[in-house]
């Protein structure tokens, strides 16, 4: 019987921070965006615009202490 083939995940260590990762391809995104015709790829970027900057504030939430409820 054969046994399947392992598949090694290629793995790296990061960096940077995920949020200064998420503003610099926000930066780039933008300036790209600035020199895009409308079209179809330029909504592309701009969406991925719009998910970075939801995804810094999802971030920036997570770092903030959690509220304590009162019983």
């Amino acid at each position: 019987m054969e046994q399947p083939v392992a598949i090694k995940r290629r793995r790296f260590k990061q960096t940077k921070f995920l949020d200064e990762r998420l503003a610099q391809d926000t930066t780039q995104l933008r300036e790209k965006a600035k020199m895009l015709p409308a079209g179809p790829v330029r909504e592309h970027v701009i969406r991925r615009i719009r998910q970075n900057e939801a995804a810094s504030q999802v971030c920036e939430l997570l770092r903030l202490p959690r509220l304590q409820l009162s019983e």
